[in-house]
């Protein structure tokens, strides 16, 4: 009989099975390599033992005590200086080494608490001590025994700061500047100077360390240690910056007040709107109150206009016809003007108009208009006019 399908998923659970016990877990790729330098470094010379830590202990007085003073303190960093392998510039101040190799801040405080010298340093160096990257168990702990290293020789000479402490190869980076950190902090904490030297001495160039990877060389790394060592010594030691000798002082100048300032304004012209045209035979509104007096029609060939203001001719900007007015409207105008035995047209004085209202040429006319009450206007000279009588075709 043909096998059933669920056989099938069966051999094929068992197989997978079968391939995961077989699988071995392979061991994790490490992050860090430590690595190893390609510079040489002087045989190791025995020192005396501290009875104090039990450590090598290397005390280099100053050679020239006229000349200012500077103290190092600092651990195996300082041996090719000690031994006088790497040879340190003629300086205008001398240095004073003591060197504890292997030792971690609290045996350099240890040190340094003990220590007894007829002379007194002018300016003392601490560098930071890396052994304790193997000699604490943590970061903090590490913190607290430099600050307790610090403390000490601030106790004793006032003038102090501290050296950074170069990068190894066979420790991760990143721990070391943790490290680095937690010192800079602490003397930053205690207002001291704290020289960074990681950045002049590339992890890339193994000419810089020994094979240990550990300490410098001493043809390439130490001279570049003992550079950086001298310039911080030399820059704190420099005299403060002299404050600028102050002026004779001068009477103040009265102060004006500022003029204003005058925002510009921008002005956006365009085509001048034209006047409205005065309709010459529309009505004008004058006189005092508000007090309405109508304006005569102009007649063909008169320009005229009955106001409260100096006559003032006008073009008529419309042709004269003698064709306007019908001859109804000329009958009427007749009977109310009468252009024969007189030279020229009357306006009546109120709204009755009478037949013996013409006046001669020239003559002023005064003029009234009734309308709940006579309001006098000024005299108008009306000049003659003269109407044809002429037939609508």
């Amino acid at each position: 009989m043909p096998r059933a399908k669920g056989h099938r998923r069966a051999l094929a659970m068992k197989k997978m099975r079968a391939e995961q016990l077989d699988w071995t877990p392979q061991p994790p790729v490490p992050e860090f390599v430590p690595r190893r330098g390609t510079g040489s470094r002087h045989p190791v010379r025995r020192w005396p033992t501290s009875h104090l830590t039990g450590r090598q202990v290397k005390l280099v007085p100053p050679r020239h005590l006229e000349k200012k003073i500077v103290f190092v303190v600092g651990d195996s960093h300082l041996r090719a200086v000690v031994d006088e392998d790497v040879a340190i510039p003629e300086l205008p101040f001398c240095f004073s080494f003591l060197s504890v190799p292997g030792g971690v801040a609290a045996d350099l405080r240890m040190e340094v608490r003990h220590l007894t010298v007829p002379w007194t340093p002018d300016l003392v160096c601490v560098c930071a001590p890396s052994n304790n990257l193997t000699g604490s168990r943590t970061i903090g702990e590490a913190a607290v025994d430099f600050d307790a290293l610090l403390t000490t020789v601030r106790s004793r000479w006032p003038k102090v700061f501290v050296l950074d402490f170069p990068s190894r190869l066979n420790i991760p980076l990143d721990l070391q500047e943790l490290l680095r950190q937690e010192y800079h902090r602490v003397a930053a904490r205690m207002g001291l100077p704290y020289v960074a030297v990681a950045d002049h001495l590339s992890v890339n160039r193994l000419s810089l360390w020994c094979p240990d990877g550990v300490h410098l060389s001493d043809t390439d790394g130490m001279p570049i240690l003992v550079d950086l060592l001298c310039d911080a010594a030399f820059t704190q030691l420099a005299p403060p910056p002299s404050e600028p000798t102050a002026s004779p002082q001068t009477p103040p100048h009265p102060r004006t007040s500022p003029s204003p300032r005058v925002a510009p304004r921008v002005v956006v012209t365009g085509p001048e709107p034209l006047p409205r045209r005065r309709h010459p035979r529309g009505w004008t509104v004058v006189g005092q109150e508000g007090k309405v007096i109508f304006g005569s029609e102009s007649l063909p060939g008169c320009h005229f206009e009955c106001a409260a203001t100096p006559l003032v001719q006008q073009s008529d900007p419309i042709p004269s016809n003698a064709l306007w007015f019908s001859s109804a409207m000329l009958d009427a105008m007749e009977q109310f003007a009468p252009s024969t035995g007189s030279d020229g047209i009357a306006v009546p004085p109120s709204e009755v108009v009478r037949d013996q209202s013409a006046v001669q040429e020239g003559a002023q006319v005064p003029q009234k208009i009734s309308k709940g009450k006579c309001v006098s206007v000024p005299l108008v000279t009306v000049p003659s006019v003269c109407v044809p009588h002429v037939s609508a075709a």
